[in-house]
């Protein structure tokens, strides 16, 4: 619910100023307005662009502040914006979506991954535009909200796909990474629509692609042969793992703060997701203005019409990867003689078959058949460590409930809206739209939030244990996912009363925690969101209840738990927080390995002095870090966790449980050598500072990098590719990505520090390539411009008025 009398009272101002922002940019006052080129209208099947306009506002780094009336415009606004600095990451994306990829760049490379597992152009591109003939994306469009997208949120989309083609047409690409391509097309609001199911399933059908593209009934088997069965007990280690937390691409830290532990009674919040440092799964910054109906800063996943995760005058919040499982698998009991058909309480159904069809780079036509049933595709694995093989009496069909979600950017429009934490609550109960994260969030009256308010499929753990296979009855404990008797209607999903869409959990059944002093989470499920308030009740599919939790999740808890005790917090203290480099690893173990060195490395002893001096932290001066992060690497790799530690984990004390490390385990000292050994292959003192072989190259530039992996629980995540040749860390894969530190004040603006670890364009010859990235490696925040007086007194203000013909 919005606050009318805020936005009456402010938006008068707000239009006089953009009127003088006009005004000023027609006079041509202000560098870089774009002139307004008329040119010829394009096809039918693109949206148009006329009557379209925003202003957009540039301060330092290259953040854009759009301006526009409506959501159309405010779409156009965002596709203009994005497109100027991340053409070639987008229209990869599209060309991903639109199943083309195996034209440009033939059937065997590989896509980015941030739009699907898929390990093949020719997989994803089967899978693709299998979901377009299915008209998969048109038939959400046309559902009515709240099941299906709103009308704000197909304007949005409307507009933007305008902004993205007017700016191609309107400016040359200088990015090498796809200058003078032809694969450089405009879009439609169906691709941008289609972009956006394909982030609402990665983590269902997107898992799956190679399986469901690769899956084939069984020829009949030779008399006298056995078909492989499925083992369960690897199968869900499988699952588990495929599952981990600590395996994945996607993460996050974030916190909430009640105002009972600030200085100033009001909340706060900083966010920290975990995303890929490259192609198209980055975060990109900006602000979002209708005068009057919203006004909004953050970062959006590029692609998307709105912001993901931001703050406005009254609320911040923040997501992270949740563990709820978003798919689980039917096991089907197929027809003797017929593998494409299966029973049903007995009765015989029939597989659908959609036969696809996509050209390889030289024009060739690949065609392949997938498999559907009522229960979705028929998958033949979930990756490569996970087959589930399509036999004569047993297939696997994948369930995702979120191949039926476009809501997702509908939720991140109710909290640009909202004006407080249940305003939050209130957004996440009638959207129902997020597939895979969790919500943390904090308002300026003082009150913290979480939610993990998912699109799961509805197994609740009495329908598990009723209706799951042999295998699912050792692969759900294990790992959350369901593997159900597809055989039985009585083992159907079912439907909650309060929930949008049959077959997912209702708002009712869903981990929530309310103005708690803290409200914490490092990708572990929902239990220790607060260690004095732990979360119980929910459904194994949620996540575990009383298991290990990670060294970020522990090291995270003793962090903003004494922050809470101590009090007094603002601002400049979620600030210090990102980047303590603080490494739980190093508090539990490092005490243990100095004094076993001398007995494992008799031969070293300049080894054990550089354990013994170092700091434990992974600030980028810091000298043993490097050395500590490769051998623990080597030692966890090595080591069965339940072997690792001399005391158990205890549910009872679950931060500081398991602990005292046992440095007898076979492979501890091994890892200790063989560490030590590595660096000095690689001509890499011993006590080198980390700066010098943790970084990244942009432009030539070598910038340092601080912060650690996930197995050292280092709150500031980096995870980064090794290559001893190349002087260490040369690349960082993924880690932290878009942070925000976020508060009030009593005044009419948050207070708020951000920061894009890897900036805002990916193009070389932006001057926002970088910028952020060198801030990033000093440790310096940029300084949020939310109200229009900031944005106005920027030294760096650019301001450009975009529009259609």
């Amino acid at each position: 619910m919005r606050d009318s009398s805020f936005f009456d009272r402010r938006s008068r101002g707000r239009l006089a100023l953009v009127g003088a922002a006009l005004a000023a940019v027609t006079a041509g006052l202000l560098p870089g307005a774009a002139a307004a080129d008329p040119v010829g209208r394009g096809g039918e099947h693109r949206p148009s662009d006329r009557g379209l306009s925003a202003v957009i506002r540039y301060t330092e780094y290259g953040v854009p502040h759009i301006l526009a009336d409506d959501y159309a415009g405010l779409g156009f606004g965002t596709g203009w914006a994005q497109a100027a600095d991340q053409v070639c990451v987008l229209a990869d994306g599209f060309l991903t979506v639109n199943g083309e990829r195996s034209r440009h760049f033939g059937a065997a490379g590989a896509p980015d991954g941030s739009l699907s597992s898929a390990t093949s152009n020719l997989s994803s591109d089967l899978y693709f535009r299998g979901v377009e003939e299915a008209g998969t994306v048109e038939a959400l469009l046309r559902t009515p909200a709240p099941a299906g997208p709103s009308r704000e949120l197909k304007e949005l989309m409307r507009g933007w796909a305008a902004g993205y083609n007017a700016w191609l047409r309107k400016n040359r690409v200088t990015d090498p990474a796809c200058a003078g391509a032809a694969w450089v097309r405009p879009v439609t609001a169906l691709d941008v629509a289609r972009r956006g199911f394909a982030v609402s399933v990665l983590g269902g059908q997107g898992r799956a692609v190679d399986g469901i593209t690769a899956a084939r009934p069984p020829a009949a088997p030779a008399a006298g042969t056995r078909q492989g069965d499925v083992d369960p007990e690897r199968t869900a280690e499988a699952a588990r793992a495929l599952f981990a937390p600590e395996n994945a691409t996607m993460g996050s830290n974030a916190v909430a703060f009640s105002g009972a532990t600030t200085a100033n009674g009001r909340g706060l919040l900083l966010g920290n997701p975990h995303y890929p440092w490259q192609g198209g799964r980055r975060f990109w910054q900006s602000q979002q203005t209708i005068p009057g109906e919203l006004n909004v800063s953050g970062a959006s996943l590029l692609g998307t019409t709105v912001v993901n995760i931001g703050f406005n005058d009254k609320v911040a919040w923040s997501h992270t990867v949740a563990t709820g499982v978003p798919m689980n698998l039917h096991q089907l009991t197929l027809v003797p003689g017929d593998p494409t058909a299966y029973l049903v309480d007995g009765k015989p159904e029939r597989m659908t078959a959609r036969t696809v069809t996509v050209a390889d780079r030289d024009g060739t036509p690949v065609t392949r058949t997938q498999w559907w049933t009522r229960y979705g595709p028929v998958t033949d694995g979930l990756g490569a460590g996970l087959p589930l093989p399509w036999t004569t009496t047993t297939a696997y069909a994948l369930n995702d409930p979120n191949a039926a979600n476009l809501r997702g950017s509908d939720t991140a429009l109710g909290f640009a809206r909202a004006r407080s934490t249940r305003d939050v609550a209130e957004t996440l109960r009638r959207t129902q739209g997020l597939p895979w994260v969790h919500t943390i969030a904090a308002d300026s009256a003082g009150h913290s939030y979480f939610g993990q308010s998912q699109v799961l499929p509805r197994i609740t753990d009495e329908l598990a244990e009723r209706c799951s296979t042999p295998l699912g009855r050792v692969v759900y404990p294990a790992s959350g996912v369901a593997v159900l008797d597809g055989s039985r209607t009585e083992c159907a999903l079912g439907s909650d009363r309060d929930a949008v869409q049959p077959g997912i959990f209702g708002p009712s059944r869903m981990p929530v925690l309310r103005d708690a002093p803290y409200a914490v989470n490092s990708n572990d499920s929902a239990w220790l969101t607060n260690a004095d308030r732990p979360l119980t009740g929910y459904e194994r599919v949620f996540g575990t209840l009383a298991t290990p939790r990670s060294l970020r999740t522990r090291g995270g808890i003793e962090d903003v738990a004494g922050m809470a005790a101590r009090g007094g917090l603002t601002v400049a203290d979620l600030q210090r927080q990102q980047f303590a480099n603080r490494v739980p690893a190093a508090d539990l173990a490092a005490a243990d390995v100095v004094a076993a060195c001398p007995a494992a490395l008799p031969a070293e002893p300049e080894a054990c002095r550089v354990l013994a001096a170092w700091d434990r932290t992974m600030d980028s001066d810091s000298r043993g870090a490097l050395l500590f992060d490769r051998f623990w690497r080597r030692f966890t790799a090595a080591v069965p966790a339940a072997r690792q530690w001399k005391v158990p984990f205890s549910a009872a004390d679950p931060v500081r449980t398991p602990r005292g490390l046992d440095t007898g385990a076979a492979g501890f000292a091994t890892a200790l050598a063989d560490a030590v050994a590595e660096l000095r292959t690689a001509g890499i003192a011993l006590d080198a500072p980390l700066r010098d072989h943790q970084f990244v190259v942009r432009g030539g530039e070598r910038i340092p990098v601080s912060g650690g992996t996930e197995s050292l629980g280092v709150w500031n995540k980096t995870e980064a590719v090794w290559n001893a040749a190349g002087g260490g860390y040369v690349e960082v894969a993924h880690g932290t990505s878009h942070v925000q530190a976020v508060g009030w004040d009593g005044g009419r603006c948050p207070v708020a520090r951000t920061l894009l670890a890897y900036s805002q364009s990916s193009n070389p010859a932006s001057p926002h390539h970088a910028d952020q990235t060198r801030l990033y490696a000093g440790e310096r925040w940029v300084s949020s411009r939310f109200c229009e007086r900031d944005i106005l007194r920027s030294p760096a203000l650019r301001v450009v008025r975009v529009s259609g013909r």
